[in-house]
């Protein structure tokens, strides 16, 4: 399996592979994501793809993306209150239905990890829905640990 930087010509798939985040996400909280839509749209996807402080990385085994990793530099300098720390955050990571269990999502994982500290960071986040519980699981399995917690009240 090869991992390298998504170009304009895996769009179609990354997008295929956004409906089933989308379907999850859904699925957990149809109350705050609309069935049969997906994150981007084909121009913002685009942007993105070719965004190099929001590098995209995918996975490919025998010419086919089996996954991605949406990931964002993120950093803020001359804050009153947090330190100038560089981030990269993993907007996304999804593995295909079909392909899940194979080492993938460990795969792009342990890419973004080592792409992070290539790049200089001090960290890497993410959020989890609350209720998509075999993420949590693989990420607490990847060695990740709690940062905050996102709380609401449904009114």
């Amino acid at each position: 399996m090869d991992i390298r930087r998504a170009s304009v010509h895996d769009a179609d798939r990354i997008n295929d592979l956004l409906r089933q985040v989308a379907a999850v996400h859904n699925r957990i909280r149809p109350d705050l994501f609309k069935a049969g839509q997906k994150k981007y749209t084909d121009a913002e996807l685009l942007d993105i793809i070719r965004d190099d402080q929001k590098p995209i990385f995918v996975a490919e085994e025998n010419g086919q993306v089996l996954g991605y990793a949406f990931c964002v530099f993120q950093q803020h300098v001359n804050d009153n209150v947090l330190t100038d720390v560089k981030t990269l955050y993993i907007d996304d990571l999804c593995v295909d239905q079909s392909a899940r269990g194979k080492g993938v999502g460990r795969a792009l994982y342990d890419f973004a990890v080592r792409f992070a500290r290539e790049s200089g960071c001090y960290n890497l986040t993410l959020n989890v829905w609350a209720g998509n519980d075999s993420a949590q699981r693989f990420y607490e399995a990847m060695g990740m640990k709690p940062q905050k917690t996102g709380m609401e009240c449904i009114l």
